[in-house]
């Protein structure tokens, strides 16, 4: 595996609420394979994880000393980003290329990052048949938030199973299937789709979601229903991350009224969908793989790389002429 897939099976068994053994079972990992890659991952952080090739001298690869400067200049102004974010982020915005791996020990070198014990992160799921482009299968799910002095309120969202994109939400006061069904209707409007090109919807099996309701209401849209297996929140794993995710920054606030926490939750969204870097996605935001332009920011990013490591070499050999010059 790459180390990108065993940080992910890291993650994913940490915030296990199963036991290890159990969460290994259902990843299909050996349990001597696992706690080898969890002891690299304690030592050495995310480069423990990489494969351990013989190493080349690579001196004109180096990073400048004023690359590094604004590496941990922007860490500092972009608390909210990691290490792995920060390194696309710079690629995509600063004009020069940087690793992953780089970044991490840069950071880690100046007390900027600390390898976590448990990070609060949903599963993934797997399908046999995954999704190969937008508004193939929806998933949709609630989730809840207290707000003081308001009681319980419910965020109904619909996401874009290929993308990670949110194409419609609502904040509910209930978790009825007529509160499911706007949203879904909602979601249909935001994405234009013609007769034809209706998507299926993943669900779990909630009293909303089994409803002779809102199964009318998909039939009549020609929309295919899908439930996931009881017992079973892997399958629904792409919504849940995003639930959890969102979770662990809005959570950090209070909230007075209804009002409050919509505006809030727009931001988040806004966010997530335009800014945030998915791994999955190969370190693009939702948006740009919802609207197909995956393919473009990565051609872009191989441009951005090519030239910097070309202006490295250039860099070192007119810096080793110089040196060679100087002593004769």
């Amino acid at each position: 595996m790459t180390q990108s897939e065993k940080m992910e099976i890291i993650t994913l068994v940490e915030q296990s609420s199963l036991s290890v053994k159990a969460t290994l079972q259902e990843l299909d990992i050996n349990r001597s394979t696992f706690y080898k890659w969890y002891k690299q991952y304690v030592e050495k952080g995310f480069d423990g994880l990489a494969p351990q090739p013989s190493r080349r001298s690579s001196g004109w690869n180096q990073v400048p000393p004023a690359e590094k400067n604004r590496i941990v200049e922007l860490a500092l102004e972009r608390p909210d980003l990691s290490s792995r974010e920060l390194a696309w982020h710079i690629t995509d915005h600063e004009g020069w290329f940087v690793s992953e791996s780089t970044v991490y020990r840069l950071l880690k070198s100046h007390g900027l990052v600390t390898t976590p014990v448990y990070r609060l992160q949903e599963a993934a799921d797997h399908f046999a048949n995954p999704t190969t482009a937008p508004n193939q299968l929806w998933q949709t799910d609630f989730t809840y938030f207290k707000i003081q002095g308001w009681g319980w309120y419910y965020l109904s969202t619909v996401l874009d199973d290929f993308s990670r994109y949110i194409i419609a939400w609502e904040l509910c006061s209930s978790m009825q299937a007529t509160d499911a069904e706007r949203t879904i209707r909602l979601a249909l409007e935001q994405a234009k789709l013609k007769p034809e090109q209706r998507p299926r919807i993943l669900t779990d099996n909630g009293s909303a979601y089994i409803s002779q309701y809102l199964r009318d209401y998909l039939k009549g849209e020609r929309i295919d229903h899908v439930r996931g297996a009881p017992l079973h929140p892997m399958t629904q794993g792409k919504i849940e991350r995003y639930h959890r995710s969102m979770k662990n920054v809005l959570l950090l606030e209070h909230y007075y009224s209804p009002e409050e926490l919509r505006t809030r939750l727009a931001e988040w969204v806004a966010y997530y969908n335009e800014q945030r870097y998915h791994e999955s996605l190969e370190n693009v935001a939702p948006l740009e793989a919802y609207l197909g332009l995956q393919k473009q920011r990565l051609a872009e990013r191989q441009k951005t790389k090519h030239l910097t490591m070309v202006r490295r070499r250039k860099n070192y050999i007119c810096q080793k002429v110089q040196s060679t010059q100087s002593v004769s």
